[in-house]
């Protein structure tokens, strides 16, 4: 298990220890656009954040921001961009059972909980990017990471489909949903994932 992922474009999140060269002026750019964002989002609310409210507020033209991040989905990915690095870096690198030393059952429990707390610190925003989830460095570093720790428990198991559709429940809508019209609360939410877990794994 390696921390590389496919090259992405310019608006994918990139994994940990990838460097992101820019100009300085695209630097500045980037920060003023993603400090109104953070304000918009803090002071409004995630639902307030249009491509032409983060403009006004960065005091950029509106096809700056589009230029530099293609889409709200793009934008809603920078956001997070510092978030999914530190999440990278607990499950690559930090203590088990989240990171390498702990059996895989263990880290593959530790690993759903610990997404499910993201969500309920980010769903809005990370459902805000989701449109363009599948096309992220970051979905398919955690998509391999699911993948070889089902493979770890059992070889037999199609653990690449497992691992899309554990995934899947791990998106900000779908967790989003659960809260909100379904009334589920995180920890109900987290016991629902660990006996689908253990009825996957055994």
């Amino acid at each position: 298990m390696t921390s590389s992922s496919p090259a992405g474009d310019r608006h994918h999140l990139h994994v940990v220890g990838q460097a992101r060269p820019e100009r300085a002026d695209a630097a500045r750019n980037r920060r003023r656009v993603l400090e109104a964002a953070w304000r918009i989002t803090r002071e409004r609310g995630p639902e307030a954040l249009t491509m032409d409210a983060v403009a006004e507020a960065a005091g950029v033209g509106i096809g700056t921001v589009y230029r530099r991040f293609g889409d709200l989905a793009g934008l809603a990915y920078a956001l997070i961009d510092e978030s999914e690095q530190a999440f990278q870096d607990a499950f690559l690198h930090g203590p088990p059972p989240l990171g390498p030393g702990a059996p895989p059952r263990d880290r593959l429990h530790a690993y759903v909980h610990a997404y499910v707390d993201r969500l309920d610190a980010q769903a809005q925003i990370l459902a805000a990017a989701q449109d363009r989830r599948y096309e992220t460095g970051a979905y398919r570093l955690q998509q391999r990471h699911l993948t070889h720790l089902i493979s770890e428990i059992d070889a037999s198991l199609d653990a690449e489909a497992l691992a899309a559709a554990i995934n899947e429940l791990l998106s900000g809508r779908f967790f989003l949903h659960q809260r909100r019209i379904r009334g589920m609360s995180v920890e109900r939410i987290k016991a629902g994932l660990d006996q689908l877990l253990r009825g996957i794994t055994g």
